[in-house]
């Protein structure tokens, strides 16, 4: 049998890996149709892996505007070409963008016998910051390519539970699955070296416009009332200065590292600190961060605001602090009264979460269970 996955954005890397394995592992003939332009850095990919077809895609600069929408279309027609070609048994889609959708149901139209499957790995335009003209074109136009197409999937995996609620009557529960994001383990031991005296906190990520620079400057600031803190930084972004800026006036110390791809140094890093930071704004519909997945990956709990998924997973497991708006001085409060050895039992429970939730082996089980319970085999 054949299958083919389609995966514009190299942020998804890793997940799309792990589905390839999974296919390749029954011994079907895998090809991945990947966009040669790197969404993360606005640059064109030079790779070659094998089994994987570069798509070659128009380049944007800006996240919100016309030439991005325009080369995700492009991508989109560009795709469905070579899935012409190839006349794959299984389609596998990880969206958005929105359009793969539109081409899917194209293909299943055409091929009926094809098994559809969408990855739901984002929902756009809800996770967008942008409520005010979310319901406005052309936000409305590149929501319904998604809404009008999904029913024609066979199966549809959802990325966390809140994507599911969210679409909620556009599905049908049976062919439905949440299936979360997933990683490697890492083979780096992990010695924890926390401070008594003081409060370390970590922010990994890109420093953009969907975190909440105000509610972690207001929450840093509670807690630099009780102990010092530092925030050590792992990343970078059009709003860096600003973030440093804003944390330093609440009397905190900042510790900027840039982009660290070494996963050594980072365990480093991490081995100082208390918390990692995962906290987004309010207006972003998002049940489950790559970030916190790093943190646990890591064992490193959370300081977290996101809602549903995260929310319950930190409660449930022992993983951290859920932060809301009314609630900083008692957050402050409680990481202050939690002693380094419950902060290390705190480490364990992460490490613990991490494997049964968010590993590979994890992973692979969700995905078989979906999969064989839709029927979709040899």
């Amino acid at each position: 049998m054949k299958v083919v996955v389609v995966n514009c954005f190299d942020t998804y890397g890793e997940r799309v890996g792990l589905i390839k394995e999974f296919f390749e592992n029954k011994s079907f003939q895998v090809t991945v149709l990947q966009s040669n332009f790197s969404h993360f850095n606005k640059e064109y990919l030079n790779k070659e892996e094998i089994n994987y077809q570069y798509i070659h895609t128009t380049k944007y600069n800006s996240n919100l505007s016309y030439a991005r929408l325009k080369s995700h279309y492009n991508f989109a027609e560009n795709s469905y070409k070579v899935i012409e070609q190839i006349k794959p048994d299984i389609l596998y889609v990880v969206i958005p963008p929105n359009s793969l959708a539109r081409i899917a149901k194209k293909y299943k139209m055409k091929y009926k016998n094809t098994k559809i499957i969408f990855d739901i790995i984002d929902l756009w335009p809800e996770t967008l910051p942008v409520n005010k003209i979310k319901g406005l074109p052309p936000f409305t136009t590149w929501r319904k390519l998604r809404d009008n197409n999904i029913k024609y999937a066979d199966l549809i995996i959802t990325e966390c539970n809140l994507y599911r609620k969210a679409l909620g009557k556009l599905l049908e529960q049976s062919k439905v699955e949440t299936i979360y994001l997933a990683k490697k383990e890492i083979d780096i031991k992990s010695s924890p070296r926390l401070s008594e005296e003081e409060i370390h906190l970590s922010y990994l990520g890109s420093i953009n416009n969907i975190i909440d620079i105000k509610k972690i400057k207001d929450m840093i600031y509670e807690i630099n009332k009780l102990k010092p803190v530092t925030l050590h930084i792992i990343g970078d972004g059009e709003s860096k200065n600003l973030f440093i800026k804003e944390i330093e006036k609440t009397g905190s110390k900042v510790i900027f590292y840039g982009k660290v791809y070494n996963n050594k140094i980072k365990q480093e890093i991490f081995d100082q600190c208390h918390y990692g930071l995962n906290i987004m704004k309010e207006s972003v519909c998002v049940g489950l961060t790559m970030k916190s997945i790093d943190y646990f990956q890591m064992g490193l709990p959370i300081l977290n605001n996101i809602q549903e998924d995260t929310e319950y997973i930190v409660s449930e497991h022992d993983i951290g602090f859920n932060v809301t708006d009314g609630n900083f001085k008692k957050l402050a409060e409680l990481v202050n009264s939690t002693s380094v050895k419950d902060n290390l039992a705190m480490r364990k429970n992460t490490y613990k979460t991490f494997f049964e939730l968010f590993s590979v082996n994890a992973f692979g089980e969700k995905l078989e269970n979906a999969y064989t319970a839709m029927g979709i085999q040899n």
